[in-house]
């Protein structure tokens, strides 16, 4: 699926619309990034970002193959998440694509991480996923947690090869295999 405007509105939920970001949104994005980094543990980015860092990142997620999405209350962005390239240019892992979202941390515990984890795993055929997968900081319990509720199996674990201020934390892969998730996940 092509998207020639990236104002399409995909989705619209009960006070909460999912669309492809614009790059006027990018300022909001790197907001929200840079609040799960000031938290730690939730990125392996440990110093903030601009949105001038960005602008590269931004740009290689093109809307009809590793679009970035954002949830929208009212005219506010609250979250947003992105389907990226794994090991870009090798063309027998094209149908493979690694998940990551972030929620502004007024709005943690709303559902929107949620909203936008199903929305994008019934995207996934139309954009010739096959497997998603996320890696995270094996303490963030809460996105183990939803990645669970959505079918998502821990496929792996790199123990102690992350560092935030001298205590060491591993990073899990956990991945799906798109075909799973048609059977109903909730």
């Amino acid at each position: 699926m092509v998207y020639e405007d990236r104002r399409v509105t995909l989705t619209n939920y009960i006070n909460m619309n999912i669309r492809i970001a614009q790059f006027e949104d990018l300022e909001k994005i790197v907001e929200i990034y840079n609040q799960a980094i000031a938290a730690g543990e939730k990125t392996a980015d440990i110093t903030p970002v601009t949105a001038n860092d960005r602008k590269k990142w931004f740009k290689s997620h093109t809307p009809d193959k590793y679009p970035i999405l954002v949830a929208e209350k009212g005219d506010a962005i609250v979250g947003y998440l992105t389907i990226s390239a794994y090991r870009p240019g090798r063309m027998a892992l094209q149908h493979t694509a690694e998940v990551s979202y972030f929620v502004h941390f007024e709005h943690h515990r709303e559902g929107i991480a949620s909203r936008l984890l199903r929305y994008v795993i019934d995207l996934c055929p139309s954009l010739q996923i096959k497997t998603l997968f996320a890696i995270l900081i094996d303490s963030n319990q809460n996105s183990i947690g939803l990645l669970a509720k959505y079918g998502f199996e821990k496929w792996g674990h790199m123990p102690r090869v992350a560092e935030f201020d001298g205590i060491e934390f591993g990073h899990i892969y956990f991945g799906l295999r798109i075909e799973n998730a048609a059977k109903g996940f909730t």
